[in-house]
């Protein structure tokens, strides 16, 4: 038998299990090299890294393109997101398995999937490294095969546990570098998080273990929408919140019923509208409303009403995605473009929020859902840690203070903001809202208080009666969005704190 033999019959193919086991009844002629599970996976790798592509967005239409479902899909999706959280963790084994210190980017990202099966999937060792090799003869030639088999044979000689007792920092010296490589983040976000979390260091183990969980798909129901619901549960705290017992949602979701969005998420558009202000209640704004998740559900909840929704966002293309999400929303059974008060109920506008195009004091309800590093949603966008570094969250500070001042300019006295955040960095949550607060006759709302019914939400109590509400993964299985509620006190605008 041909040396080579072995490693053919290890090989998977498609709409079969990977572990190696050969499909019968299959010619070699026609037997491609690589699986397209596999090679999907790389090639989104190859594009999160050359040209800054969603793994999220890219990785759905390449699987319909290429005729990939099931449990093809399934493998290529496990594949491209395991593997892009559990980079910093693989490099380091990497590192300590080959002798180059410069590895061509295309062979390192086929050793990744490489290392990702190895070690954290039930692909056995044989068939990780002989598909790899395979994958590296297809995508870089010949020449880097060997180099591939020989690293991953040495990764393949222990689990992930026992390399990362190798080589991670000691953890009593060097706890941010071992928790770095543990649980596969850059060591900036490992520090930002123990600064929101405070002291306890098993919370902060549960919360970066928990920003690698693959989230569940969450939905929002459309305000107002009747119908009978497909088969599924709903979510704790948000009275819209949906998740599927199974199959996919795509269908109620281009019927308007409903939209996925994260809890949380909800929650913080919610928590603006349960809110009291005195007097008038008819004109709300979402400030930065794409792509529209949140001023849909704000819209339905002004439709019920009588108030008006104006949404703006800076780029005309997600205006028109907001556009579209509030004119679809709820269906045939949707309030359409009027509100109980017979109102058009929503308007959207390409607007900078730097500089509103509307007069001071002009709204009762204002949201500023900022843009952030999105350290919140990196169990969703696993890229995004990779992408980010400590100096993109003070040029995004700098703008949130902006978008904040521009809020409270933006509401009349006694009308109230929410400022929002997908991020847990208290550059971005606490430190923005006081700084922005110090300038300014505002009061700073309880808004753990305003959704009482969630547990152990009041993470930030500035000393001055400042009340912040943060969710966590690992504490409410949502994703890490920062919540605070101002009211306006004064009767005109003051200098903003940029």
């Amino acid at each position: 038998m041909p040396a080579h033999a072995p490693r053919r019959a290890a090989r998977p193919r498609p709409g079969r299990d990977h572990s190696g086991r050969p499909a019968a009844n299959r010619s070699r002629s026609a037997r491609p090299r690589t699986d397209p599970a596999r090679r999907a996976a790389y090639d989104v790798l190859r594009a999160v890294a050359d040209r800054d592509a969603y793994a999220n967005l890219l990785l759905p239409a390449l699987l319909a393109e290429r005729g990939l479902t099931g449990r093809d899909a399934s493998f290529a999706t496990e594949l491209t997101y395991g593997t892009l959280r559990g980079r910093g963790s693989y490099d380091a084994i990497l590192a300590a398995c080959s002798d180059r210190d410069d590895i061509d980017p295309p062979v390192r990202d086929v050793l990744r999937l490489g290392a990702h099966q190895l070690l954290a999937t039930r692909v056995g060792s044989h068939a990780a490294v002989a598909t790899s090799v395979d994958l590296a003869k297809d995508v870089c030639g010949p020449r880097p095969s060997g180099f591939v088999n020989a690293v991953l044979r040495r990764v393949a000689t222990r689990d992930l546990d026992g390399w990362v007792e190798i080589v991670a920092p000691d953890r009593s010296r060097d706890p941010s570098g071992y928790l770095a490589v543990r649980y596969s983040y850059p060591r900036w976000i490992v520090d930002a998080f123990r600064d929101a979390l405070g002291p306890d260091a098993v919370e902060l183990d549960d919360a970066l273990a928990a920003g690698n969980a693959r989230p569940q798909v969450v939905l929002a129901l459309s305000p107002g929408a009747g119908g009978p619901l497909p088969d599924g549960e709903r979510t704790r705290w948000s009275p819209y919140g949906f998740r599927l017992a199974g199959g996919d949602p795509s269908p109620l979701v281009a019927s308007g019923l409903a939209a996925v969005q994260d809890e949380a998420s909800q929650l913080a558009a919610l928590a603006l509208t349960r809110t009291g202000v005195p007097g008038q209640d008819k004109l709300w704004l979402d400030l930065c409303a794409g792509p529209g998740g949140k001023a849909r559900l704000l819209g339905g909840l002004a439709a019920e009403r009588g108030a008006r929704l104006v949404a703006a966002d800076l780029h005309p293309h997600r205006a028109r995605r907001v556009l579209d999400a509030l004119a679809r929303a709820g269906g045939e059974n949707s309030a359409g473009r009027e509100n109980s008060a017979g109102r058009e109920s929503y308007g959207v506008i390409a607007a900078d929020g730097r500089q509103a195009p509307w007069p001071p004091g002009t709204f009762d309800r204002v949201l500023a859902d900022v843009p952030c590093s999105g350290l919140g949603s990196l169990r969703r966008r696993p890229e995004a840690r990779w992408r980010k570094a400590p100096g993109d969250v003070a040029e995004l500070a700098s703008l949130q203070r902006q978008l904040l001042g521009t809020a409270l300019d933006s509401v009349r006295p006694g009308g109230v903001v929410a400022y929002v955040t997908c991020s847990p960095h208290l550059a971005e949550t606490r430190d923005v809202v006081l700084a922005v607060a110090q300038a300014r006759d505002v009061t700073i709302l309880d808004a753990p208080a305003v959704l009482a019914e969630v547990p152990r939400l009041r993470q930030a109590d500035s000393g001055d009666g400042s009340r912040f509400a943060q969710f966590w993964p690992h504490r409410h299985g949502t994703d890490a969005i920062f919540l605070a509620l101002l009211r306006r006190n004064d009767s005109g605008t003051a200098e903003g704190a940029s």
